[in-house]
């Protein structure tokens, strides 16, 4: 599934984008604790949270993940944004919990990027 059609599933709004709309994405990771994305996340994964700081994003980096997908319609922090320009990392904002977000991408194929093998 492309990122473009992660924004229209999530009907998620897209706060900043590094052109990578078209990346194909396979995996995903839902998590508010960035222990938990560093030990159990998959690269070029999405990363779906609930938590606004510029450490969301220095994990999403360090995990090479090309989006962040902030739930619940939470309003995004201008220094996270700039962070993620910065870094190339696209992010996106939805109004659904992350339950639901991930939910709605693990029905349209999207497996987790965290599950232990």
């Amino acid at each position: 599934m492309k990122l473009q059609e992660i924004v229209d599933v999530l009907k998620a709004e897209v706060v900043s984008s590094a052109d990578n709309m078209d990346a194909e994405i396979q995996t995903a990771c839902g998590s508010d604790m960035m222990s938990d994305v560093l030990a159990f996340a998959k690269t070029q994964s999405v990363f779906l949270t609930g938590l606004m700081n510029p450490q969301v994003v220095r994990t999403a980096e360090m995990m090479d993940m090309c989006a962040i997908i902030f739930v619940r319609g939470k309003p995004v922090d201008d220094m996270v944004v700039a962070l993620a320009e910065q870094k190339g990392i696209s992010i996106l904002k939805t109004g659904f919990t992350m339950f639901t977000a991930c939910g709605m991408l693990y029905e349209r194929g999207i497996r987790g990027a965290c599950e232990r093998k």
